[in-house]
């Protein structure tokens, strides 16, 4: 805290369509009311950063040059007007971006007091960079299984971090979960972590496999993170009353489906973003769900790392997670002296 807040910063930046990222010299952002700034340590790159920064049929929000970066971990350093900013202010947060500013992969980010997460003192800012995004979703999806007294569900790119999460999760509550992959590798992976239903997506006779293993286990909540054509094999598959939640786009192609498919079975579907839960969920309900995911970094909603890399090689450490995702996050360090690149 003890040191000068910097008139400029580095900060990753995307200035066009479809290009490489670059390393910037920009101002560094001042925060207004209700607002802070945040002297990051640490974030990580998702699949839905990949979605932010080239899908252009989801983010009509985004306009270029922006900095990507959904969440990370820092210290509040400066507070705009408002009891929650100040009270922030010289505190170790989780954070996510503000839909309509820029994101977490730069030495400062201004954000939502709203949107950061105070962290407890067992929970390091290397967990905290991963806190927000996966961690969290994880919870909620299992109150979304509880609240519409889901059997069983479908979870699409389990092998994925928060696909991991879901399945020890599942374990630990007796709740059966049909693992969808793309590869037989995936697969591999998520029965030698105990997982029981496994199906890959390219094979022959998934949608059959699918829709028989579904009925049979009533699983009526389908989490798709795939969208595109995909979505249509999955309503087909699933079983009358079932709740078709979109919460990612990974084809990076909008969401298809037949809306005699839905009505038929009494089927819906539905979208589902964090930062809209949040928002219509408020603070008490954030801060319960965030205590329960602080509780759990170090078991159930463990990450995996596969390398740690300076944040301004976020495109070599894009071009590596996109090379493969199955091996774990990759964690852009900001600050080496809050965490450290070994």
């Amino acid at each position: 805290m003890s040191n000068p807040i910097p008139e400029t910063m580095q900060a990753i930046r995307l200035e066009e369509e479809n290009g490489k990222l670059q390393v910037r010299q920009i101002p560094v952002p001042k925060p207004g009311t209700g607002e802070v700034l945040i002297r990051m340590a640490a974030s990580t790159i998702n699949p839905s950063d990949i979605g932010f920064m080239y899908s252009t049929t989801g983010y009509s929000n985004r306009v270029l040059p922006v900095t990507p970066g959904l969440e990370g971990s820092g210290t509040v350093v400066d507070a705009g007007a408002g009891f929650l900013p100040n009270y922030l202010k010289g505190k170790r947060v989780a954070c996510s971006k503000d839909p309509n500013g820029n994101g977490t992969w730069a030495e400062y980010a201004v954000t939502k007091s709203a949107l950061c997460i105070l962290l407890q003192k067992q929970v390091t800012l290397e967990q905290g960079a991963t806190l927000v995004v996966n961690p969290m979703t994880a919870v909620i999806f299992f109150e979304i299984i509880k609240q519409g007294k889901h059997r069983a569900f479908v979870n699409t790119a389990a092998a994925s971090q928060l696909g991991r999460m879901l399945l020890r999760m599942a374990q630990k509550r007796n709740i059966p979960i049909i693992n969808v992959v793309r590869r037989k590798d995936q697969a591999d992976v998520l029965r030698s972590l105990g997982a029981e239903h496994v199906l890959v997506s390219t094979d022959a006779d998934f949608d059959q496999n699918l829709s028989a293993l579904s009925h049979r286990l009533n699983a009526t909540l389908i989490l798709d993170a795939i969208c595109g054509e995909f979505t249509q094999r999955l309503v087909d598959a699933s079983p009358p009353n079932s709740l078709i939640l979109l919460y990612s786009n990974l084809s990076v192609s909008p969401a298809q489906m037949m809306p005699h498919s839905l009505w038929i079975h009494n089927r819906r579907v539905e979208g589902f973003y964090l930062g809209t839960w949040a928002s219509q969920h408020g603070i008490l309900k954030l801060l319960s769900v965030a205590q329960q995911v602080q509780k759990l970094m170090s078991t159930d909603l463990q990450v995996t790392f596969q390398k740690r890399i300076p944040f301004a090689l976020a495109q070599e450490a894009l071009e590596l997670y996109q090379n493969n995702m199955t091996a774990g996050k990759i964690l852009l360090v900001i600050d080496p002296n809050a965490v450290p690149l070994s």
